[in-house]
């Protein structure tokens, strides 16, 4: 569907040059969502601008469904983008027109016939809840409206791909909940591929399938969401993850942490999630379990749990707990004090 092969990317300014994309490449499969994330700088929007050429590559190739977008006239391009929706940070509406025309007006300019523009313009306000103001102005609805009127517009193309430019960053947290799940709803019911730039992990948690992670121009990178939360594996990837749960540990309990035992991080994926692993383990060992930090999130498909837990008893008992947890399916990593 889409892939992007090699890209590089560097624009020059008079204090020098930044590489913006560094040798690139990644695939998104049909009826993917899938997900780029990364701190300020890294790159993403770059990329993403790329993949319709609204930025062109200095090197590399953009094909979607196997068409090679760097070697198409204007002309052909311009079709070509047609069938790419794109909706940004920013809204892009015009102030001066309603919500009706923000829709109607680049379809007409596509060439359109009229009663099929009203049709679709009617069609994907309802998809987006908003059939009630077709007649109310920008200025009048609320940062969450105005991206479901983007959303809408995007979608009137009837598009195979949707990218999102940090489209719901402006956002508070309950109207980004609202955008994420009309996306996914639009991926689910439309079978529209989605590509989508964030900074935010939650975004990633709540409705992509594949991700990869950007620092400084290049994927760091890059799989499945599950396999990236349960085994991460660069520091910048440890540290989106981190910041979805809660590992801060106050000293006074760690001062109190005298008996004899490991401290483990656990993770649990999927089914674990919901197993009596702790309990059984000290039913089982003479071992006790003191739990110090721990959470459960909700990934777009399944739940991923991480907890701190020392586990106090002698050597040999403690080896048969963890090895018990890791039977369990129980995904064990044993820390130090000083990594708390």
């Amino acid at each position: 569907m889409i892939l992007l092969k090699n890209l590089s990317k560097t624009y020059h300014s008079k204090n020098g040059k930044i590489d913006a994309l560094q040798d690139v490449s990644l695939e998104v499969k049909k009826g993917e969502v899938f997900g780029v994330i990364g701190y300020s700088g890294a790159g993403k929007s770059t990329l993403i601008r790329c993949v319709n050429l609204l930025e062109t590559p200095d090197q590399g190739e953009v094909l979607i469904n196997d068409t090679n977008l760097m070697k198409l006239s204007q002309t052909k391009l311009r079709q070509e983008r047609q069938n790419i929706g794109m909706i940004f940070q920013g809204f892009n509406l015009l102030k001066t027109a309603t919500v009706y025309d923000n829709i109607a007006i680049p379809l007409k300019l596509s060439g359109i016939p009229k009663n099929e523009v009203d049709e679709r313009v009617k069609k994907y306000l309802a998809v987006v809840g908003l059939e009630d103001k077709q007649q109310a102005y920008p200025e009048q609805l609320s940062g969450g409206q105005k991206q479901r009127v983007a959303i809408a517009r995007a979608l009137s193309h009837e598009p195979e791909i949707l990218l999102s430019d940090e489209a719901t960053s402006a956002l508070d947290p309950e109207t980004t909940e609202a955008i994420l799940d009309l996306l996914l709803k639009i991926n689910q019911e439309f079978g529209i591929t989605i590509l989508l730039i964030t900074h935010e992990m939650h975004v990633i948690q709540k409705i992509c399938d594949q991700v990869a992670v950007m620092e400084n121009g290049q994927i760091v990178e890059q799989g499945n969401v599950i396999d990236l939360y349960s085994n991460p594996k660069h520091p910048t990837t440890k540290k989106f993850i981190d910041s979805m749960f809660t590992n801060t540990i106050p000293a006074p309990v760690i001062n109190d942490l005298s008996a004899k035992g490991p401290i483990v991080k656990l993770s649990f994926v999927g089914h674990s999630t919901g197993k009596p692993a702790l309990a059984n383990v000290v039913k089982k060992f003479n071992v006790y379990t003191n739990i110090l930090a721990g959470n459960i999130v909700q990934l777009k498909n399944e739940p991923y749990g991480r907890m701190i837990v020392h586990i106090e008893g002698e050597e040999e008992e403690t080896k048969k707990a963890i090895a018990s947890l890791k039977d369990e399916g129980v995904q064990v990593e044993e820390v130090s004090i000083n990594e708390l």
